[in-house]
């Protein structure tokens, strides 16, 4: 029995979205016979039987619902769709009403829990969204429905048939006694996926420990295209209790730019157009993260990332979760958002072996001069390393001096001794 069937939704007229608390589902009426689920349900043949199409002909069929104890049983309906493809389902993709026919008058409605599709129906006579509202099935009786099922005009054209299954939200039908038919819908597609992964980023300055570098990437399989948007929110966390004071970056537009906090390290993702499909390729957007100057985070800690994607509109659970965890440590001095700073670290490191750190020995006197000045190199690790002049600078310009005088006064001794020698 899937998750589904252990939860319950409250039962609203018309076209609704609401949830069944489960306090409110241990005190209805008990919907078993000594401890065990005893209803049995049984699908008619849908009338005409063939396949569904966007906006087309509706089909029908019955539905009965049998007691074969000798005690009357509460029985609450839960009409369970499961799709094939990755789209999830909005509330008018599928057409869903249901009349009596041997049972007191009904009202339907269409709800969604955990992003699933789900039709119920209760007494017309009743009150919408009590938790007690279900149909006493008699003791060796039964009570039968019309229930009439076909696609919206916007059925997702990525998905294909479907799965209907006749349960009740009270755990009163038997798990051997639920019935269930697959509705074909036309034409037929080959359904795919979304497929969506991390990968190592590139370039990689410095390993993932100080700034780490990912790729989030994006694919669709099969017929069709999705016909919203996708949303994806980036979520990020570490098992302490320390504030982490993440900063996150995206490449968009060709740069890296700041993503905004949505909520405590959640981040939203730039969205994909509506018509995302197999033709679209691979979409990837490169990231990188790292720990801001507010951090408490003193030592290397296991960063996990996930990133949910989900419609933009409408139906908004999730329609893929994935992660991926890698380590991370502060820098001895916060790098700056965007583009690296000339502002030289505090912790200068070794400069890459391409970029070097000295000027030349064989610098002209202008290179000579150039080289007095600070200037600085980035790192493999994204900080900034000082180079150029240090203190020795003047001890070695004040010995060039003293050997330019010692120099002169040579000089002129050797002068004078000439004169004195000529007179």
């Amino acid at each position: 029995m899937s998750v589904r069937t252990a939860a319950a939704i409250a039962v609203v007229a018309g076209v609704v979205t609401t949830l069944l608390p489960l306090s409110a589902t241990a005190a209805s009426a008990a919907p078993t016979t000594d401890g065990h689920a005893v209803l049995r349900t049984e699908m008619g043949t849908p009338i005409p039987n063939g396949p569904l199409t966007r906006g087309g002909v509706t089909e029908t069929f019955d539905l009965t619902v049998k007691n074969p104890t000798g005690k009357a049983v509460t029985y609450k309906p839960w009409m369970l769709l499961d799709p094939t493809g990755p789209s999830r389902l909005q509330q008018d993709d599928v057409v869903f009403k249901v009349e009596s026919v041997d049972a007191p008058a009904t009202k339907s409605s269409i709800g969604q829990q955990d992003g699933e599709w789900q039709g119920t129906f209760f007494p017309a006579a009743g009150t919408p969204g009590e938790p007690s509202e279900g149909f006493d099935i008699p003791a060796n009786g039964k009570m039968t429905w019309k229930v009439t099922l076909g696609l919206g005009a916007n059925y997702p054209t990525n998905n294909g048939d479907f799965n209907l299954r006749a349960a009740s939200y009270n755990n009163s039908v038997a798990a051997d006694g639920t019935d269930s038919r697959l509705f074909k819908v036309g034409p037929q597609i080959k359904t795919g996926e979304l497929k969506t992964s991390f990968a190592q980023g590139s370039p990689d300055m410095g390993g993932p420990e100080k700034r780490a570098y990912w790729n989030v990437n994006y694919q669709a399989t099969g017929d069709g295209t999705f016909a919203t948007g996708l949303a994806s929110t980036l979520i990020l966390s570490h098992p302490g209790d320390e504030k982490a004071d993440f900063r996150v970056q995206a490449m968009i537009d060709g740069r890296w730019q700041d993503l905004k906090e949505e909520d405590v390290d959640r981040y939203k993702l730039p969205e994909i157009p509506k018509g995302f499909g197999a033709a679209s390729g691979v979409r990837t957007l490169p990231l990188r993260v790292n720990l801001g100057e507010n951090t408490k985070i003193k030592q290397k800690a296991t960063v996990t990332m996930e990133v949910e994607v989900s419609h933009a509109t409408g139906n908004t659970y999730p329609l893929k979760t994935v992660g991926v965890k890698f380590p991370l440590v502060p820098f001895a001095q916060p790098v700056p958002s965007g583009t690296p700073s000339t502002t030289p670290s505090a912790t200068p490191t070794k400069a890459p072996a391409t970029s070097p750190s000295v000027q030349p020995a064989a610098a002209t006197s202008s290179s000579a001069a150039a080289a007095g000045n600070t200037h600085t190199t980035t790192t493999g690790s994204g900080a900034l390393a000082s180079t150029g002049s240090s203190s020795g600078t003047g001890l070695y310009a004040g010995l060039a001096a003293a050997l330019v005088a010692l120099g002169a006064a040579a000089a002129w001794l050797g002068a004078r001794r000439r004169r004195g020698i000529s007179a």
